[in-house]
């Protein structure tokens, strides 16, 4: 029998309008690996999200794997990792973050390193720079946090009582183009303005007042005047939000996927009216995830899934 470690780590969205950098949410969208003792390091996708992605160690999963081994100063293994995956590339649901979540967890159950999910999501934040994207993942429901230099401090928020749909266009935005359409800076008055519309995001959220919460994340001034501009999809969601059940609608991490905040039990029959506004663009409805990043040992070598392949 070889050893088999199997690892799911789930999306995220970040941001939620003002929450700038501060603010995410898991989702039901997955990557998940299945790793075997190997005489070299190799990667195999087997769904599309993946296709064409490294399949040596210039893997970001290998690359975060060997840098956590280095922090620990033990012997990283060789392992074959089969992956599959329903996250869009480059669309906002944190397909790198689950990237870096997964190199963590690999690097955890192969050096046998027993870190805790504090630990997880330190080392996390500290290389993507912030931890909206990554905490999530890491913890499942929604996670407030911030990283400054070494110090990770992180509230973990519980699982909103909301209803989700997204809006996914069929193109990519990379996270760099995306930044690339923010300022440098701000006037000290325009950061008062900011951070006090995120503050009552986070206020709202915590106290489950979700109509207020959407009202905020149209008065985002952190990202929002930036990014609108060149994103038509979130252009008609704008307008759509006065007509439809919802509480409201904000870009999801750098987007370009946009997604709506609805009442609970509603979102079936909002994604539907949103189907006919959206006709080229996948519409769904997803939902939180409240366990964050599964690892596990299993003794029985795995086999993938491939029927009909060849």
């Amino acid at each position: 029998m070889t050893n088999q470690w199997k690892i799911k780590v789930p999306a995220s969205t970040a941001n939620l309008g003002p929450g700038f950098d501060s603010i995410g949410m898991a989702l039901n969208r997955y990557l998940t690996l299945h790793a075997k003792h190997a005489d070299e390091w190799r990667f195999e996708g087997h769904s599309e999200h993946l296709e064409g992605i490294p399949e040596g160690k210039d893997n970001l999963i290998y690359v975060i794997a060997e840098w956590i081994a280095e922090k620990y100063d033990v012997t990283l293994p060789s392992v074959h990792v089969d992956m599959e995956s329903d996250i869009p590339l480059s669309r906002g649901f944190g397909s790198s973050a689950t990237a870096i979540v997964a190199g963590i967890e690999l690097a955890d159950q192969l050096c046998g390193l027993q870190l805790s999910r504090e630990d997880k999501a330190h080392w996390a934040s500290l290389y993507e720079g912030h931890p909206d994207n990554v905490v999530p993942s890491i913890y499942g429901g929604l996670v407030i946090g911030s990283q400054f230099e070494e110090d990770t401090h992180l509230v973990h928020a519980g699982v909103p009582n909301v209803d989700l749909v997204a809006v996914i266009p069929s193109y990519e935005l990379s996270t760099k183009e995306s930044r690339d359409t923010l300022p440098e800076g701000f006037s000290y008055k325009g950061a008062v303005d900011a951070s006090s519309v995120a503050n009552v995001l986070v206020a709202a959220i915590m106290q489950d007042n979700w109509k207020l919460a959407g009202e905020v994340m149209k008065k985002d001034l952190f990202h929002r005047p930036y990014r609108l501009p060149s994103i038509p999809e979130w252009q008609r969601a704008e307008l759509l939000m006065e007509e439809l059940p919802v509480y409201g609608a904000t870009l999801s991490g750098a987007g370009p996927i946009v997604l709506f905040f609805i009442p609970k039990g509603k979102g079936k029959e909002v994604a539907l009216q949103l189907r006919s506004h959206y006709p080229d663009q996948v519409v769904e409805q997803v939902y939180v995830d409240e366990q964050g990043a599964v690892s596990e040992c299993v003794e029985n070598s795995f086999r993938f899934a491939q029927a009909g392949r060849s």
